[in-house]
This record gives structure tokens, C-alpha cells and sequence, in this order.
């Protein structure tokens, strides 16, 4: 069960993984959320050009099994939103001011949190936990910004004496990925869940055993479905102007969150770890 549920966060992230007879059920409901739960299923496959039937398939996709209680969902999301929360993502546009671009930048990270809360499943995240108490090794293989992820979760776990590393580009990820056991566990990072490296390197650490993660954007992927452990996150529709921001700071809250939970069910056991590592780092900043 997501953490803070929001049907029309997960179809607007889903909206382009599904059937084009799917889609159009989904642009219509998000260009037309005030009226949808008036809407018979009749209704709604007569406005969307599509059928009962295609409505139903629609909604089962969704997770739904009718369309009652989808529309019950839909109501429930709209009548928990305020004005705020109905606005759209910002992307950066030539000549903003400083104060505007300040403004959409801090909305734009605190909406990627929220939103992501809307679509990360809170059990997926005890499975996380729990198999990273296990594990003889974390292994993080990321591309671009999300190698950056993938760093600060090894400063992270490293932290706690978690034996742990991270690889960035795609021919150090095959070999670490080639060098993996079962009882290790690799957590793939990748917004798309299209990324070739990561896809290449997943098939490998699959075959040798190692539990697979998956950091990914709600949505139908081929890193989605080969993973055994699925931590969505939620990002805005923006362009390339802003490149990876949004989804940046989502991940980087999911790594929080099983750094946390992991350190937290352990604290006794890491108390002694956080402490030295806060105390050398002290130090040598001391006697700078």
C-alpha cells in the first residue's frame, strides 16, 4: 500500500507506459478532474471515444476491481488536494527573476517528495529494509545523476559499516555485476528504467543470484519488471531545461528513508559506527 495514496499522481506517471486506448481514458480524466466523479463508466467510455470494457481494463490497470471504487479513489484524491497541490511542475524559462526561479525550484523539490510518497509501496520498503539488514554487500550501479544517488547512498551505508560501493559507468558495472553472489544485494538506479547499462548489468547480477532493487519512476519498465523489490518515486513532466532535478531529490529521499529504516532497526548495533564517524570528521575539520 503506497504511503500517502493518490490515484491521479499514479495515472498522470503511468499515463505514457500504458495502451493507447488506456491513454486517452487518462488524458481525458487528468485534463477533466472535477468531472470525473460524476461520471458513469457509460459516460466516460462515451467521452473518451473507447468502450465499457476499455474503461474497466483502464481501471484494473490501475489496481482497481471496478470501476466504483476507482471513482471512490478518484474523489477521495481530489477532495484531499488543495489549490497548491493542483499546480503543475515548473520548468526553468528564459528571463525568470530570481525570486520566481527560487519559488518553482523549492515547489518543484518539495512536490517531487510528496508526490513520491503518492506511489512508493510501504512494504516494498520493508523488503528493502530487511534485505539490506541481510546482506553480505550493497552494490549501487547508477548513470549520470543517478550515480550521484548512488554515491551518497554509499557515504550513507558506509557510515554504518555496511560494506557497500558504487559504480557510474557501464563497463565497471558489468564487472561488478559479474562479481556478485547470492545474499548481496544491487540496487539499480534509474529513473527511465530504460537505461541500457542498467539493464545489461541487471540481467547479469539476476543470474548470479543477488537481490535486485529498483529505484525507478512509476510507470511500466523493463527494470520495474525484473526487479525483485520495486521503490517507485514520482517526478514532473518537465524538459530537458531542467534536466534531472525532480527526480534527483525523489531518489534521494527514497535512499534516505532505507538508510534510516536500516540504521534505525540496528541502532545499537550502529550507534558505535555513527559516532566514530561523526567524531574523525569533527576532528580534521578541527585542526583545519
Amino acid at each position: 500500500m503506497s504511503i500517502n495514496d493518490n490515484i491521479l499522481i499514479k495515472i498522470r506517471d503511468m499515463k505514457d507506459s500504458l495502451t493507447p486506448v488506456e491513454k486517452l481514458v487518462a488524458e481525458y480524466i487528468l485534463e477533466n478532474l472535477e468531472e470525473i466523479p460524476h461520471l458513469s463508466i457509460k459516460s466516460l467510455a462515451q467521452l473518451t471515444k473507447t468502450s465499457d470494457a476499455s474503461v474497466l481494463r483502464f481501471c484494473k490497470t490501475m489496481g482497481y476491481k471496478g470501476y466504483r471504487n476507482f471513482i471512490v479513489s478518484v474523489s477521495a484524491s481530489l477532495g484531499s488536494m488543495d489549490e497548491e497541490q493542483k499546480d503543475q511542475y515548473t520548468d526553468i524559462q528564459p528571463g525568470d527573476d530570481l525570486s520566481i526561479i527560487i519559488s518553482n525550484i523549492s515547489r518543484n523539490n518539495s512536490k517531487s517528495i510528496v508526490d513520491t510518497l503518492s506511489v512508493i509501496d510501504k512494504n516494498e520498503i520493508a523488503r528493502a529494509v530487511k534485505v539490506l539488514r541481510e546482506s553480505n554487500r550493497i552494490v549501487f550501479f547508477g548513470i549520470g545523476a543517478s550515480g550521484l544517488v548512488g554515491i551518497d547512498a554509499e557515504q550513507k551505508f558506509s557510515r554504518i559499516n555496511k560494506m557497500c560501493h558504487t559504480y557510474t559507468d557501464g563497463h565497471s558495472q558489468l564487472t561488478a555485476a559479474t562479481l556478485l553472489e547470492k545474499g548481496d544485494v544491487a540496487i539499480f538506479i534509474s529513473n527511465s528504467g530504460k537505461t541500457v547499462e542498467i539493464l545489461d548489468s541487471l540481467e547479469i547480477a539476476k543470474k548470479n543470484g543477488a537481490c535486485i532493487i529498483a529505484i525507478t519512476k512509476y510507470n511500466k519498465s523493463e527494470l520495474a519488471d525484473k526487479a525483485n523489490i520495486v521503490l517507485s518515486i514520482s517526478t514532473p513532466e518537465v524538459t530537458i531545461r531542467s534536466g534531472a532535478m525532480g527526480s534527483r531529490i525523489a531518489m534521494l529521499t527514497v535512499i534516505d528513508i532505507l538508510f534510516a529504516g536500516v540504521a534505525s532497526a540496528e541502532y545499537k548495533k550502529v550507534k558505535k559506527y555513527l559516532s566514530k564517524t561523526h567524531d574523525i570528521i569533527a576532528s580534521v575539520k578541527h585542526r583545519k
